[in-house]
């Protein structure tokens, strides 16, 4: 069920509004307060998914509750209502964080498809924000080698600027995690961190995916549904698998890049974003390049700032922490001590040849607390690490 809350001073319009959408869908659980002041107390006192504001109102006025509003509850979705002479107003709204304003007398398409189109950024703005307390958990950069503080020090120059950053390596070395760096230690930290896999997305929906569709685009769109880029509006998105994404729509993403624009799937109408952009690829982007997979222009767009994340094999004298890190870790998981492991295994676990990284010696380390004993020995790396 959402919740909506229609603030409006005159009677007429706010019962029109009220009616228009309680009948629009019986998931709309719509309430009304006669001014500003009041609708802010019900905004501070009870959690609403939407709120409809006029921009006119005697003692405090639309923008005043906006702002009000911002710091309380800033993930809640603005829509504005705007009197003929207001529009300006409603305009400079949307600088202060209002999703979108409605002109008086509403149109009732218009009206419908902004409250879905509000409704839909919100869940996923709720959905990024309880990813992200999950990530500043569980995403750390673990190692003290010569390779790893490089790029520590390298995210901690480049995080507070708008720099688009282009991570390299091999999978399962950490670039996810280098990208959840840059923008925790960025200005945006506070805003959405939205993240895409463009190699587990269809070619046929990855535009859809990434910039949004109107209802009858396709087949399946029953709805309009706003993208990731619109949600990740003021945060960054992260475009991890980059070199898997189709020509067309690295066509769309250079335009994205370039005006600060997208538009839906199935509409020529523009919308502004302000999102920063960390891609990520386990290709040679070069390669691809002279074979006619990538465009050249996107790659030099995206490539602003390079982080090549080293293989586990380059930095070997990590994997003790890194064992002791994923120890306690997995023993945390499972509500248990963690195990110790001697430094005979330790040593031969150094030796081996990781060629699936960070995230296959996170595997094996998990199988020896498993099958080993009470402490980790030689001979339990040997039985069980299956190298």
């Amino acid at each position: 069920m959402s919740k909506i809350l229609v603030i409006e001073d005159e009677s007429a319009i706010r019962r029109v509004l009220v009616k228009i959408l309680s009948e629009e869908n019986d998931a709309y659980v719509v309430e009304d307060a006669e001014d500003g002041h009041k609708g802010l107390e019900r905004i501070k006192k009870e959690d609403f998914d939407l709120v409809l504001c006029d921009i006119k109102m005697p003692k405090m006025d639309g923008v005043e509750v906006l702002e009000a509003a911002r710091n309380i509850k800033p993930e809640i979705p603005f829509i504005m209502i705007s009197g003929h002479g207001d529009l300006d107003t409603a305009v400079n709204t949307m600088r202060l964080g209002a999703f979108d304003y409605i002109s008086k007398p509403p149109d009732l398409n218009r009206l419908l498809t902004t409250v879905r189109n509000a409704l839909d950024r919100k869940e996923l703005v709720v959905e990024n924000k309880i990813l992200k307390k999950k990530v500043s958990r569980n995403y750390e950069m673990v190692g003290e080698s010569k390779e790893i503080t490089t790029i520590k020090e390298m995210i901690e120059k480049v995080a507070p600027t708008d720099a688009r950053v282009l991570i390299t390596g091999s999978n399962g070395t950490g670039k996810e995690l280098v990208a959840h760096w840059v923008h925790e230690k960025s200005q945006r930290s506070s805003a959405p961190f939205i993240e895409v896999n463009c190699a587990a997305i269809p070619s046929e929906l990855i535009e859809s995916e990434l910039f949004g569709h109107v209802k009858g685009a396709f087949t399946s769109a029953v709805k309009d549904r706003a993208g990731k880029f619109e949600a990740a509006n003021k945060g960054t998105i992260f475009l991890d698998e980059i070199g898997d994404m189709s020509l067309s729509a690295q066509a769309k993403v250079l335009r994205a890049l370039q005006e600060n624009k997208i538009s839906r799937v199935g509409t020529d109408k523009d919308i502004k974003v302000d999102v920063r952009v960390v891609a990520a690829t386990n290709k040679d982007l070069k390669k691809e390049i002279a074979e006619g997979r990538f465009r050249e222009d996107l790659y030099h767009r995206l490539a602003v700032i390079l982080i090549k994340v080293p293989s586990l094999n380059d930095r070997r004298n990590d994997i003790p922490i890194l064992i002791g890190h994923f120890a306690k870790k997995i023993a945390s998981e499972q509500g248990t001590t963690p195990k110790k492991f001697v430094p005979k295994a330790i040593d031969l676990l150094k030796g081996y040849d990781w060629t699936g990284n960070i995230r296959e010696l996170r595997n094996v380390v998990e199988r020896l607390i498993i099958l080993g004993g009470d402490e980790i020995s030689e001979a339990d790396v040997k039985s069980f690490a299956s190298k």
